[in-house]
């Protein structure tokens, strides 16, 4: 179940599915990704008091360059460049990784038997692209993990209340799962979908089996979480951390 917690006196979201793994959704109060300049320095601020929650040095918390792709990397100690990246896994227990999101769906993978975790990046793009069961495989083949071992969260995202796409979307999400009843609804002569449980049963179809959605949406909550689509474009984010 995902709860509000407070950092610095400043709302901060987790899920308690993920306790043993140190781990945060930011919100429009803890902002610390933005291009605006009224948000500068209050996302500056609020970037050096994450730091100092994770106990880390600032050089090492890191975020991959975000491009809509399924390209999943692993974090590695002195790297902090990781272009076109939309996953990355984290192994050590030097670094912190963050991922940024505005209506794109964040999933955190924690797999608590080997310790490891990873963070991905899947609006639909990356849905379609099916980059969240990718990064399961990935964690398998490269560290042994297991499926059934893995817990997802799945975080603060556009809900299926607002997110009307195309035929083009609608059959691009649909065909990466075998099963997408209950997955979307027509209302009005559009085709809403749900991103957060299309990632939920793309990751039960290969074995996944706890996994917490958010109950969150962006648009209708957007005085918590910060929305693309309703905010005209805003280069603000609310952004996925997490630390071991």
């Amino acid at each position: 179940m995902f709860y509000f917690d407070e950092l610095n006196g400043k709302k901060i979201l987790k899920s308690d599915e993920l306790s043993g793994l140190t781990h945060l959704f930011t919100t429009r109060e803890t902002v610390i990704k933005t291009k605006e300049p009224e948000f500068e320095k209050i996302a500056e601020q609020n970037k050096a008091e994450i730091i100092e929650y994770l106990h880390i040095q600032p050089e090492n918390f890191i975020h991959p360059s975000q491009t809509h792709t399924d390209n999943i990397e692993i974090a590695e100690v002195g790297k902090t460049l990781y272009p076109d990246t939309d996953a990355l896994i984290l192994t050590n227990k030097i670094q912190g990784i963050y991922l940024n999101f505005a209506d794109c769906t964040p999933v955190i993978l924690y797999d608590r038997v080997k310790n490891i975790a990873a963070i991905a990046h899947a609006g639909w793009r990356g849905t379609a692209k099916s980059i969240a069961p990718k990064t399961v495989k990935k964690m398998c083949t490269e560290f042994g993990s297991k499926p059934e071992n893995i817990t997802a969260a799945i975080g603060p995202a556009i809900s299926v209340c607002c997110y009307d796409v195309g035929m083009e979307v609608f059959e691009a999400l649909r065909q990466t799962v075998s099963d997408f009843t209950g997955l979307f609804q027509e209302r009005g002569g559009k085709i809403y979908v749900d991103l957060k449980s299309i990632n939920a049963r793309q990751l039960e179809e290969i074995g996944v089996k706890n996994i917490d959605i958010c109950p969150y949406c962006t648009v209708c909550d957007n005085d918590m979480f910060f929305s693309y689509r309703k905010e005209n474009a805003t280069t603000n984010r609310h952004s996925a951390v997490i630390k071991f």
